[in-house]
């Protein structure tokens, strides 16, 4: 096989990368001089977004739909997520814990979590969906060598057991974990539709906490399209 004909079939299959679903949580403070947004930075030598800032996410696992919620998602929220909602918010809230240590939850004890799940239990904490909000949805575009449907979720950090400042649990995944005022956090080296989402979270808080509509970017197919979730 030529070197030409190698690149083709690296580029169908980097193309043809399967759409997994993902959650992300956008975690939000009132600091000293204003609002405060919780990023991290991806590693550098990570297949998707090396180096980026990024706010805590991932793909949902398997075990995701079978976690007990101690609190619901709010039933506006789950009608717009549709089917698998109560899987989305458990990876965010999974995803959340696991890169930043922060647990998004109610005391309590859990005594048989699923795997991936037993920070919790030993934490004597159970998940609660009750603090987050969908406000965002974007299908990464093809060619990517990974993809997601990932759903964005708005929670305030008044929802998170013990101390906001504590990274001491997280794991490597992301690094120089940080609190960043809202209005500075569009001058960091970011994704393109993590600036997308700031926008419209500093819209959300101009309107008083209102989502009337939850914006979609849809890649899925040919021809990207922007339309929004009622």
């Amino acid at each position: 096989m030529g070197q030409a004909d190698a690149r083709v079939q690296q580029a169908a299959r980097v193309t043809d990368q399967p759409i997994r679903d993902a959650a992300t949580i956008i975690l939000l403070r009132d600091g000293a001089a204003g609002a405060e947004v919780l990023m991290g930075q991806r590693g550098a030598k990570a297949a998707f977004m090396p180096s980026k800032f990024v706010f805590p996410g991932g793909a949902v696992d398997p075990a995701d739909a079978t976690v007990p919620l101690a609190e619901p998602l709010d039933p506006n929220c789950a009608a717009r997520l549709g089917p698998g909602a109560g899987a989305l918010a458990a990876a965010a809230i999974r995803e959340l814990a696991e890169e930043t240590g922060l647990l998004l939850g109610v005391p309590g004890t859990w005594p048989d979590p699923p795997k991936g799940w037993e920070f919790f239990a030993r934490a004597g904490a159970l998940p609660s969906a009750r603090g987050l909000r969908f406000v965002f949805r974007a299908i990464t575009p093809p060619g990517r060598t990974r993809r997601f449907d990932a759903r964005f979720f708005l929670a305030d950090a008044a929802s998170i057991l013990g101390d906001p400042d504590d990274f001491s649990r997280a794991c490597d995944e992301l690094s120089a974990l940080q609190w960043i005022p809202l209005d500075r956090a569009r001058s960091f080296d970011l994704p393109f539709i993590t600036e997308v989402v700031l926008a419209e979270v500093a819209e959300i808080r101009r309107a008083g906490g209102r989502v009337d509509s939850v914006p979609f970017f849809d890649n899925s197919g040919s021809r990207s399209m922007f339309t929004r979730i009622a």
